[in-house]
């Protein structure tokens, strides 16, 4: 299985297709039916896409949070998302290196300090309060995209220590 499309609520179709236009990403489909629209945005190099639009998820404007987009060079994408006039957070990460926590505890400024892969974040919100976190990976697990090796360096390299 491939996860393939995330729904996301907004409350203005034609708004939040300013938005996602202004981030960057491909537009794929915009359909208006008799009492529906579908639009479809997939964010450069990626495989998976995001729909929104009118009467296609019952969940409340905003509500999508925790959604992920990677990036290899986290302050080139801010500078990128910057010049787009789009507001993003500073740079962050958590001080444990292993993942940011939603409540803000246990976040430090900046990027990670040893430039751990998968470490390093900054986040920002669509018109409607749908949050993304852009997060940086610069060297994969083990056992990504068809990779089944189990390399203890390269996960001692991510992660800090081998398992």
């Amino acid at each position: 299985m491939k996860l393939e499309l995330v729904v996301i609520p907004v409350a203005d179709a034609d708004r939040s297709k300013a938005f996602y236009t202004r981030l960057g990403w491909r537009l794929d489909i915009d359909f208006n039916g008799d009492d529906y629209r579908v639009i479809q945005f997939t964010p450069g190099g990626s495989d998976a896409s995001v729909m929104f639009g009118k009467n296609i998820t019952a969940a409340s404007p905003g509500t999508g949070q925790g959604l992920h987009v990677v990036v290899t060079d986290i302050e080139a994408a801010r500078k990128d998302l910057r010049s787009r006039g789009i507001e993003v957070s500073e740079v962050f990460h958590d001080k444990n290196g292993i993942f940011h926590h939603s409540n803000g505890r246990g976040i430090a400024k900046g990027p990670n300090p040893d430039r751990k892969s998968y470490a390093s974040y900054f986040s920002f919100t669509d018109p409607d309060g749908n949050g993304w976190t852009v997060q940086e990976i610069t060297a994969r697990l083990p056992g990504h995209r068809g990779d089944h090796s189990f390399t203890p360096q390269l996960t001692a390299a991510v992660w800090g220590s081998e398992p």
